[in-house]
């Protein structure tokens, strides 16, 4: 018995452990994921508009802007400034994690894009993990038409 005790409380913090963001700093040149350069990176908006009309249909791309959120949970995910609105990059694969500090900094990530609609209980999941609060999550009502990259990897600029 005391045995399964054991290994049950290493299982449990293990998986504690391995859930959190990267205690690593964001400065230039750090890079998350496969090794890849800011060479002939576009800037988010001009991969957005390329996507227009495109719903669902995955393009290759290497795009350049600024985060403006970051998973607070396990840095899982981020979000990249498009004008007056966002862009979801998510870590592909949850290969890799970002660090919480790349709030504010301009990120060059080369994966796969998509414009999709995100549903209301995944655009919940992201407050949560945004660390907004309840009654903000339960505003959710409706799904959300937006540009979603599938991050290979990514480099601090």
């Amino acid at each position: 018995m005391k045995k399964i005790l054991s290994l049950a409380i290493a299982l449990v913090t293990v998986s504690v452990v391995m859930a959190q963001p990267p205690n690593v700093p964001a400065d230039k040149g750090a890079k998350f994921g496969a090794d890849i350069t800011a060479e002939k990176a576009v800037p988010v908006a001009d991969m957005v508009k390329s996507l227009k009309g495109k719903e669902g249909e995955k393009v290759q791309v290497k795009v350049q802007g600024e985060v403006v959120q970051v998973c607070e949970a396990e840095g899982c995910w981020l979000r990249m400034k498009n004008g007056d609105g966002t862009i979801m990059v998510r870590m592909k694969d949850h290969k890799f994690f970002v660090p919480t500090v790349m709030n504010g900094k301009t990120i060059v990530v080369a994966g796969e894009a998509q414009l999709k609609e995100t549903s209301v209980a995944q655009l919940r999941h992201y407050a949560e993990d945004a660390g907004k609060s309840k009654e903000e999550i339960e505003k959710i009502k409706e799904p959300k038409k937006e540009v979603v990259l599938q991050a290979d990897g990514i480099v601090v600029l």
